[in-house]
């Protein structure tokens, strides 16, 4: 099993291709937010986590969440959770009180039920979320797809309890670089749209990129990385 002293070296690592990254295009590495995606590892390898110094945790179902963050109160308040994967509505309740930043919201049906829960609950809000974007066109991937994409946000920003900071999406399945691209430049296009309706002044998050793309991603325009076994090594099944 990983320890703490692999995920320091993976994590100083990830830091250091992402300021290559950055510096190809001439971005800030500081304008990047790394998500330490922690899906199926077990509570002692968070923690591990916590320790090298991340703060802003990543994961994909609520189920998991429960089980495993129950033993991590400790620290919990200390860092930002992301729901990166897909959200049920039937899972929302839940997820409202789990999570600080839910990046997977793909339908206004979701986005009723959302701001239904959060009227009833003593959450903070407005509640931050990324819009969803299926943008390689994979039918196994969720997601609004893209011309529909500022159609969705123009409804949910009449939605008080909710902030739309940015827009997320999963880049495809391929060796095929030319693609990774198309999907990633595709979101910043619809980012640059997406944020004039939003809030023209505030950060305006594109949420792209893991182990395996991340790098396209940067160069491509994307604010925020989701990386799991760059930081932890193989998934714990």
């Amino acid at each position: 099993m990983i320890d703490k002293d692999d995920i320091r070296i993976n994590y100083n690592r990830l830091i250091e291709r992402v300021e290559n990254a950055c510096n190809r295009v001439k971005r800030k590495p500081e304008d990047i937010t790394i998500v330490a995606v922690t899906k199926t590892l077990p509570p002692a390898i968070i923690r591990a986590g916590y320790e090298v110094g991340i703060r802003i945790f990543g994961e994909n179902k609520v189920q998991e969440t429960e089980r495993k963050w129950g033993e991590l109160m400790d620290i919990k308040d200390k860092l930002t959770l992301h729901l990166i994967g897909h959200l049920q509505r039937n899972k929302v309740r839940d997820a409202i009180y789990l999570y600080d930043v839910i990046e997977s919201i793909d339908s206004e049906r979701l986005a009723l039920e959302l701001d239904k829960r959060i009227r009833k609950s003593e959450v903070k809000s407005p509640f931050p979320v990324l819009i969803e974007v299926n943008t390689s066109g994979e039918e196994t991937k969720y997601g609004t797809s893209p011309d529909r994409a500022i159609d969705l946000i123009e409804k949910i920003i009449q939605l008080p309890t909710l902030s739309i900071i940015g827009l997320m999406t999963v880049g495809p399945l391929t060796t095929d670089e030319k693609r990774t691209r198309g999907a990633f430049s595709l979101l910043r296009e619809l980012g640059e749209r997406a944020q004039k309706i939003v809030k023209p002044e505030q950060v305006f998050h594109l949420s792209m990129g893991m182990t395996d793309d991340f790098e396209i991603a940067i160069e491509e325009g994307s604010t925020m990385i989701r990386i799991g076994r760059a930081i932890f090594g193989e998934r714990y099944e």
